[in-house]
């Protein structure tokens, strides 16, 4: 009987051990092809790029699938919204030598050249002029002023292009040809001048149309329209020599600035609430014709788009005042402009990224989902009707990050909370012209 049971117990005890060598070499099996997938997977090269644009998301991550399928390399876009969170998420990377392989700066021009210095920014210079200069020459001139550092800037940055601009923008005066039909005014001949915007304004009125909105709660817009008007009014030079010191802030070509919005505000020309009113909010007021003109830049054409897809309406330069001197608007930059991480390990790869990004059908396909204009300039002839008309005033621009002086922050701030004051009949245009002073003459002692 004993040896009727090991005989039948043997078999059994060969079949288990032979269970568990095939089951263990299954295991070496699968762990070693399941490890030689997963070195396969990281060793397939994956290019960082950090934005803050939730609008472009969805297209981003579509063509980071096209870059993929071109390539085999992955494109991994991270968004870290709102701005401010992104901002304080960059700088923090920049401090701890974090950053990705391709990111977006928040910031002004000596935020930029301080990221240069540091030597996170990778020069493209000599990639931008490969082959004839034939990236530079695919983008707008203008586009490439906010990422170019000239001969003998202010800032010792060595002369270059630091960045590639994924769009350009523009900032102007809109209007309704709906509400224009309205009150009996040409749809197709917005106002070309000062007198004749405020004119339009009381006949709308008479309407029952609100005349001008923009969000002016956030400061940053009103300071782009008042440095429209002083450029307007007392030159580009004039303004340029005041940002230096040589200018007072009480000159009459500053005060004539700020009488502007004292007008607005006595001739009831703008919409109410207009100095606490979020950019989001004036957007939809527009949006909904509740008012006849807006203040917004080319983003607007997107928002405007999702809001009220069948409104009328046409961007139109800000009326001059002085119809001598040109009329500069902010813009021509980019408002998204991706840098290369100078420290990057994979930084040939990641400026070939940039390339193709900013290559035609690229930035065609960028424009069509976002409605943006796009920086290169080969795309404009397949881009929406409004857009193109935004497209037009792109001689036109200028923008503070590409000026070789900037304000103190300081300045800046009462400068534009000033003119808050003027609207609500606070101060008077003098008064602020000497406190805005003042403020400039503590900034430059502290700055000596």
């Amino acid at each position: 009987m004993p040896n009727l049971i090991y005989r039948k117990q043997k078999p059994v005890y060969r079949n288990q051990k032979n269970l568990i060598l095939v089951s263990v070499f299954c295991l070496l099996v699968t762990g070693f092809f399941g490890c030689a997938a997963k070195d396969n997977l990281s060793a397939k090269k994956t290019i960082t790029v950090w934005h803050w644009m939730t609008d472009r998301e969805s297209s981003f991550q579509e063509l980071a699938k096209r870059y993929e399928a071109q390539t085999g390399i992955r494109i991994d876009f991270e968004l870290y919204a709102p701005s401010d969170i992104y901002a304080q998420k960059v700088r923090a990377a920049a401090q701890g030598r974090t950053l990705p392989d391709i990111y977006g700066l928040l910031g002004e021009k000596r935020d930029f050249a301080a990221f240069v210095k540091s030597g996170q920014v990778a020069d493209l210079s000599e990639v931008m002029n490969e082959e004839n200069g034939a990236w530079k020459e695919s983008f707008f001139s203008k586009a490439l002023e906010v990422v170019e550092f000239r001969e003998n800037n202010t800032y010792d940055i060595k002369p270059g292009i630091y960045g590639a601009p994924i769009d350009i923008m523009n900032i102007q005066m809109l209007y309704n040809k709906k509400l224009f039909k309205k009150a009996g005014l040409d749809p197709e001949r917005p106002p070309s001048n000062w007198e004749e915007f405020i004119e339009d304004i009381q006949k709308l009125k008479k309407f029952g149309v609100p005349g001008l909105v923009s969000g002016w709660g956030e400061i940053w817009m009103i300071d782009c329209f008042a440095s429209n008007y002083a450029f307007n009014i007392m030159g580009k030079d004039k303004v340029i020599a005041t940002l230096k010191g040589d200018v007072p802030y009480t000159d009459p070509d500053w005060i004539k600035v700020f009488q502007l919005f004292k007008e607005l505000a006595d001739k009831d020309a703008l919409v109410s609430g207009v100095v606490i009113m979020k950019n989001k909010v004036a957007e939809q007021t527009f949006a909904n014709e509740r008012a006849a003109f807006a203040f917004n830049g080319s983003w607007c054409v997107n928002v405007y788009d999702g809001m009220n897809p069948n409104l009328e309406y046409a961007p139109f330069l800000p009326p001059k005042v002085n119809r001598k001197n040109p009329m500069y608007i902010w813009g021509g930059g980019s408002s998204f402009s991706f840098l290369v991480n100078d420290r990057s390990s994979k930084k040939l790869e990641a400026i070939k990224f940039l390339k193709w990004l900013t290559d035609k059908d690229q930035q065609v396909y960028l424009s069509s989902k976002t409605k943006n204009l796009p920086s290169n300039k080969f795309a404009l002839l397949e881009i929406p009707k409004i857009l193109a008309q935004f497209a037009k005033a792109t001689d036109s621009t200028t923008h503070p990050s590409s000026w070789d002086y900037n304000e103190f922050p300081a300045v800046i701030e009462t400068f534009d909370k000033g003119i808050q004051s003027i609207i609500i009949g606070e101060k008077t245009p003098e008064q602020l012209a000497k406190e805005v002073q003042a403020v400039k003459v503590q900034e430059i002692k502290k700055a000596k």
